[in-house]
């Protein structure tokens, strides 16, 4: 849960454009993919249901190394996810993901959830360019886009 935002939190606080850039700035160390997705609908699932239903509907899983990481975002109801497929998993475990929430967090109180976004995909980037390097090719398997419902 993130307590820090406004019941009414605008869609135009989350600036896309400074995300997509940390994206593609963290991809260029890494053969990983990462992805951002919000959503302002109410939900009755659990956070990680819908998060998990997000991350196959944006073919998350089918990276060929199976190391892509979602950052997904319930606004109505303040709360934010992290996963990350079985590729990375594996090397970082659950600890991983609760640090990058926590960091999430923590910079989204003492800034704003942009920031706090950006934080959370430069410190994935870190831990996907150690696990996963660029491969030489490096094709962008996934649109590094933010997406919402």
């Amino acid at each position: 849960m993130f307590p820090w935002l406004h019941h009414s939190c605008p869609v135009e606080k989350i600036e896309a454009s400074l995300i997509v850039d940390a994206i593609k700035e963290a991809e260029i160390n890494t053969s990983a993919e990462i992805r951002v997705h919000y959503t302002t609908k109410k939900s009755k699932s659990l956070l990680l249901n819908d998060a998990q239903q997000t991350f196959e509907a944006l073919k998350m899983h089918e990276t060929e190394l199976r190391n892509g990481i979602l950052i997904f975002l319930r606004l109505k109801t303040k709360e934010v996810a992290i996963l990350g497929d079985i590729g990375i998993h594996q090397h970082v475990g659950n600890e991983f993901w609760e640090a990058v929430k926590e960091e999430i967090i923590s910079t989204i109180k003492s800034s704003n959830i942009t920031q706090g976004i950006i934080k959370g995909i430069e410190l994935s980037g870190k831990q996907l360019s150690i696990h996963f390097p660029p491969n030489g090719l490096n094709p962008n398997e996934l649109s590094d886009e933010i997406t919402h419902d």
